[in-house]
């Protein structure tokens, strides 16, 4: 048993100073040889003056592309008679088309009528523009609870839910005297 105790505890020594001097002395060999490299050469980056330059180039060629386009004559689908035209000679044909063309009357401008409440409605709130619209001087009812409020009896529930908006209304016009509440 003496022999396996003593096989497993195997002493390391520690390295000694000149293994670390050594080590020490290659990253700063390493160092000064990429100084000797790079140092003397120019900090400046040609990389991004060369992409700018192609760029410009690439900017140049297109905008001299559209440019052909814009101003001559080619087909597009010869087969179907599709052709393209100078900007200028199209912007002149369809003025010259749209001068020969009588306009067409335009319609009769419809305003949406007064809503009225049906005969068994609820009143409609104070702030509603129904309630806008009230004659000056007519007894204001009290406006009916919000809707989702809590009801007590089934029948105010059916009341108190306004009915379904069919269409969309214009704002009401503004009453000679503004309505007043208690």
């Amino acid at each position: 048993m003496a022999e396996t105790q003593s096989a497993h505890s195997i002493a390391y020594s520690r390295a000694p100073f000149s293994t670390w001097l050594g080590i020490v002395c290659l990253f700063v060999l390493f160092g000064l040889i990429v100084l000797a490299v790079i140092g003397p050469s120019p900090r400046t980056s040609d990389y991004e003056e060369t992409r700018a330059k192609k760029r410009m180039e690439k900017l140049k060629a297109l905008r001299e592309e559209t440019q052909k386009d814009l101003t001559t004559y080619a087909w597009v689908d010869k087969n179907k008679g599709v052709a393209r035209i100078p900007i200028d000679r199209a912007m002149a044909v369809t003025v010259s088309d749209l001068a020969q063309k009588k306009p067409a009357p335009a319609g009769p401008i419809a305003t949406p009528a007064a809503q009225t409440a049906p005969a068994g409605a609820p009143p409609a709130p104070a702030g509603s523009p129904a309630a806008a619209s009230a004659a000056p001087g007519a007894p204001q009812q009290p406006a009916a609870p919000p809707q989702g409020a809590a009801v007590s009896s089934p029948s105010s529930a059916i009341a108190a839910s306004p009915p379904p908006a069919t269409h969309q209304s214009s704002p009401a016009p503004a009453s000679p005297a503004p309505a007043t509440t208690p």
